[in-house]
């Protein structure tokens, strides 16, 4: 005799001896009996259901019908649709079955369903189309549920013992297999898991087969059956024996389908960028309608200059410039010239801007950020890289914005910038006819602006500049998140309905600015911010060449390649 043991695996519970314990021995097996003859069992029974004359019990099809083995045994014959109460027939034994029985198989019990619960499946739990326990005592009556003719005549015949509804699947149809020859159950039902969800029933439902492979159906054929049409031959004899209840097959050889509900997991700097041939490309007629649209911007430009040059040509007119050349003299008296302070001001000023507005637009653009920032006192606080470089950028801002105000306050240049007169309104009407009709207004920025470049410039320190920050300290990391009384009065979809309109009027101030200034005396009005300098010389331009080369290179190092070790500084970077 040998002994099998069990193979231990993890513990029940934490910290416990691995499971199995040791020595125990697999349920079934231990001990095997070499001698089939030692003992004499009493041969397992087959229940037959006379309304199909399908055999229930180890799943398999019938070889042949009950009907001709009553008839053999001398029995009457008994019609299949007929309906006669179950009787209960003997076991009988032999030393033919005792020597061939079984033996015992049980389901590997695996861990509880629920939490205390008891191992799952229960311990008297027998598989799908296994033999029963064999019993050594005396016969049993057993219900076959069949005609008593038949019971009585066929009860060596019977290859198995009935097994409880729950567990063994019903008799089945023979199926189509995925090569479109009849395919037909073998082995009993599937084994059943876990429910699908919460209090439902185990997985799948009770009555499923898998679907067989042909070399399977092949061996299932009965013995005297031609193996050239092993289907037909099936199928003919599943007609004859099962009319009944008729069970689902499932086809287990294919996976379930499935979504997939996350991104690939790559972050975006490993995706290969489109190929350039792929990228979309603008049509013909695209491309003419962009310059037919240009054309007519074109025209209505030219239409507006004429029509205000014919308008200035009126006496009412010429009357109005005369009362109101564009400018008026300030209430107080400021210093002519511009001091040093100023130009370097308006660099920074200048830098900042341009660098605020590439990573403001960045963010609005980028849904996968490539690199975060943590502050060091606050590891909740994790924003995006790009977040954090356009919020640097911004206080740095703050800092310039705050330190040219005190120092015009301080030095009484206050007065170029801030209106001083109601007359200010009809000048800059002036000024602004002048400049459409491209009769330049008389002006000398060294002395005094005109009444059009006093609002833009008070309205760009004094009005966007504020609101710009206001909004943007509602939307970063700094506002505090307990206030919620504040954040109540002051939404977060206000700032942000505000933030992006503001830095879209600093974008078209940029551009007339920087139009104008070289359109009504260059080399003057670059000596005036960069070379603090009244004279015409080029010394002013090419200090505003290095400036642009200085913003040009701010703009490509503005990359997390560079800004990571300046933000590491200040706090973690990381790349999730």
């Amino acid at each position: 005799m040998a002994t099998r043991m069990l193979r231990r695996g993890l513990p029940r519970v934490p910290g416990g001896e691995p499971w199995p314990p040791a020595g125990a021995a697999p349920d079934g097996g231990g001990d095997v009996m070499e001698d089939a003859g030692a003992a004499a069992t009493a041969a397992p029974i087959v229940g037959v259901d006379a309304g199909s004359g399908s055999a229930t019990g180890s799943g398999a099809v019938a070889e042949a019908p009950a009907s001709s083995e009553a008839a053999d045994a001398g029995a009457p014959s008994v019609p299949a649709d007929s309906t006669i109460p179950a009787v209960t027939t003997p076991v009988a034994t032999t030393a033919t079955t005792a020597a061939s029985a079984p033996a015992v198989a049980r389901v590997r019990r695996g861990l509880p369903r629920v939490p205390g619960g008891e191992p799952w499946p229960p311990a008297d739990l027998v598989p799908a189309g296994a033999p029963a326990p064999v019993s050594t005592g005396a016969p049993a009556p057993v219900s076959t549920g069949a005609p008593a003719s038949l019971s009585a005549a066929t009860p060596a015949a019977a290859s198995a013992a009935p097994i409880p509804e729950s567990i063994a699947p019903a008799a089945t149809e023979p199926a189509e297999s995925p090569t479109g020859t009849a395919a037909a159950p073998v082995g009993g039902g599937m084994r059943r898991g876990l429910p699908r969800v919460a209090g439902g029933e185990p997985w799948p439902p009770a009555g499923i087969v898998p679907v067989v492979a042909e070399e399977h159906i092949v061996d299932a054929v009965p013995a005297g059956q031609p193996t050239s049409a092993p289907a037909a031959a099936i199928a003919d004899q599943a007609d004859q024996a099962q009319h009944g209840e008729v069970v689902r097959v499932a086809d287990v050889s294919a996976p379930l389908p499935w979504t997939r509900t996350v991104w690939d997991g790559r972050a975006p700097r490993r995706i290969a960028a489109a190929p350039a041939s792929d990228r979309r490309r603008p049509t013909w007629p695209q491309a003419i309608a962009a310059l037919f649209a240009a054309a007519g911007l074109g025209v209505l430009a030219a239409a507006a200059v004429a029509f205000v040059r014919t308008l200035l040509s009126l006496p009412f007119m010429q009357d109005f410039l005369a009362a109101f050349p564009g400018e008026y003299a300030p209430a107080i008296h400021v210093e002519p010239g511009f001091a040093p302070w100023i130009g370097w001001q308006h660099f920074f000023n200048m830098f900042l801007m341009v660098l605020i507005i590439r990573s403001g637009l960045t963010i609005r653009g980028e849904k996968r950020p490539t690199a975060f920032w943590t502050p060091k006192n606050n590891p909740k606080g994790k924003v995006s890289l790009t977040i954090w470089f356009h919020q640097a950028l911004d206080i740095l801002w703050l800092v310039n914005g705050v330190i040219f105000v005190v120092l015009l306050f301080a030095t009484g240049h206050w007065a170029r910038i801030v209106p001083t007169s109601w007359e200010v309104f009809p000048n800059a009407l002036s000024a602004a006819l002048q400049y459409v009709s491209f009769d330049w207004p008389h002006e000398n920025g060294w002395n005094n602006y005109n009444s059009l470049q006093q609002l833009a410039y008070f309205t760009t320190v004094f009005l966007a500049a504020p609101l710009a920050a206001v909004t943007g300290f509602r939307m970063s990391g700094l506002w505090p998140k307990k206030a919620e009384r504040l954040s109540k009065a002051y939404p977060i979809e206000w700032a942000r309905a505000v933030h992006f309109p503001v830095m879209l009027y600093f974008v078209l101030f940029i551009v007339a600015h920087v139009a104008l200034v070289f359109l009504t005396g260059m080399l003057a009005n670059l000596n005036h911010m960069f070379a603090s300098s009244a004279a015409v010389t080029w010394t002013g331009f090419w200090v505003f060449v290095l400036a642009v080369a200085a913003i040009a290179a701010g703009w490509a190092a503005a990359r997390p390649l560079v800004i990571a070790p300046i933000a590491k500084l200040f706090g973690t970077v990381s790349g999730r």
